[in-house]
């Protein structure tokens, strides 16, 4: 007669209660990039979709949001990173401040551009075209005639 391993739980796990205030943060999933809302306090996040599970930062970290340039997909980052690699198509992106880029159109198809200041080329993630960022400087030539 088999012999079972562990007795059976009297009483069930306890569960997570979520504050009574409702209040919930979200995240980005580090699996399939869905959005993810979850109850504030709460340490790590399993999405339903894909059921990877994402840590949830510390509180009171500042976190900003960026496009992928590669795939176009929204990655969440720690505010303050210099870069940003996606977990969908493994690009580093540069993650700037509003203070450090500036913009220009793509000489191809015009799409906005963000690039660093003091580059000298950005190159389109839609169409691949590497625009020049020139620098507009007006030379004049004094040309001195003879009376």
């Amino acid at each position: 007669m088999p012999v079972p391993l562990a007795p059976y739980p009297t009483t069930p796990p306890p569960q997570y209660t979520p504050p009574a205030n409702g209040a919930q943060s979200q995240l980005v999933c580090s699996g399939c990039r869905n959005l993810l809302l979850y109850p504030v306090g709460a340490t790590s996040v399993c999405c339903a979709v894909c059921n990877a599970v994402t840590a949830v930062p510390p509180p009171g970290t500042e976190m900003a949001q960026l496009v992928c340039g590669g795939c176009h997909t929204l990655l969440m980052y720690i505010r303050g990173a210099t870069s940003v690699q996606c977990s969908c198509c493994h690009t580093v992106n540069l993650a700037l401040e509003a203070n450090q880029v500036a913009h220009v159109n793509c000489g191809n198809c015009r799409m906005l551009l963000m690039y660093q200041y003091g580059a000298r080329s950005v190159k389109c993630a839609v169409c691949n075209f590497v625009t020049s960022i020139g620098v507009s400087i007006c030379l004049f030539v004094y040309v001195q005639t003879s009376n």
